[in-house]
């Protein structure tokens, strides 16, 4: 289901419990110079990751003075993430002149303990090739290396490499819990792209369906990926991002099925298979 770009002045793109996708929880917040955005999500644990501009946090026991590198775009710095536990409350103020930041969150029902991901704590992966038009990057904020330390939520950046490809591929899917073989995952992103009146398509196809729908999305379009498989590819000329939030429903570990008719790809796509064990 593809959300077109529109003001939400900080109330949730995706609420707690949606219709579509209840696991997870998405807020895009614009502040200006000491402004002051109280993050207060019950039953959900969140990850606030600035855009742009630079933040100060302070959620429990920890206080972080100074977050966010990123001045013009994403395209400017890698990331930085605070992770916010089940129902704590964390204060964000804006230290810049303005700044944006994502919110995501999974329903969880353990509370953990507030950290920091800096910058050093990135997982970069990079995989395919311009060959394949399957070339990009993930920058994984809650990935493998906090597994011990998060419930269920995975928060990554996802990278077109160059202009053009296509993302997603060979088209998956996580929308039933399977042992071993697929887990219930809801998944929400949202996009942007370089320079910024470029756009892309996302497709999602019931698994029942031969025929799946084409969402024509732009520069800050967020699309909910409840069920079906779900590749996306951006226009030639234009690099695309989208922030990824993925919540499984019984385990944090995600677990992909790939179409069978396409399959294949796996084989043929350089550095696909480290990329898929990323995601635990």
């Amino acid at each position: 289901m593809h959300i077109p770009p529109y003001k939400n002045k900080n109330i949730p793109i995706i609420d707690t419990n949606n219709s579509r996708v209840p696991f997870v929880y998405f807020n895009n917040i614009n502040l200006t110079k000491n402004k002051i955005f109280i993050s207060d999500v019950i039953g959900y644990e969140t990850c606030f990751v600035p855009v742009t501009g630079t933040f100060s946090v302070n959620v429990g026991n920890l206080s972080v003075k100074k977050i966010g590198k990123r001045e013009k775009n994403v395209w400017d710095n890698d990331p930085e993430g605070i992770y916010i536990p089940l129902d704590e409350v964390a204060e964000i103020k804006c230290l810049t002149e303005k700044g944006e930041g994502f919110i995501a969150g999974a329903k969880y029902n353990q509370k953990l303990k507030p950290f920091m991901v800096t910058q050093d704590e990135i997982d970069i992966v990079q995989y395919g090739s311009d060959d394949t038009k399957t070339h990009r990057k993930i920058k994984h904020i809650l990935g493998q290396k906090q597994s011990k330390s998060v419930g269920r939520l995975l928060v990554s950046e996802l990278y077109t490499v160059g202009q053009g490809g296509w993302s997603g591929f060979p088209p998956h899917k996580h929308d039933t819990d399977i042992d071993l073989k697929e887990t219930k995952h809801d998944e929400v992103y949202n996009f942007r792209f370089n320079p910024s009146h470029g756009f892309g398509m996302q497709l999602l196809q019931n698994p029942k369906n031969s025929i799946g729908e084409a969402s024509h999305i732009v520069d800050g379009s967020t699309f909910i990926v409840d069920k079906g498989y779900h590749p996306c590819v951006v226009a030639p000329g234009y690099e695309m991002y989208y922030f990824t939030i993925l919540a499984g429903k019984s385990q944090r570990p995600l677990v992909q099925y790939f179409q069978p008719e396409h399959a294949w790809q796996i084989e043929t796509i350089p550095g696909i298979k480290d990329m898929i064990a990323k995601f635990k």
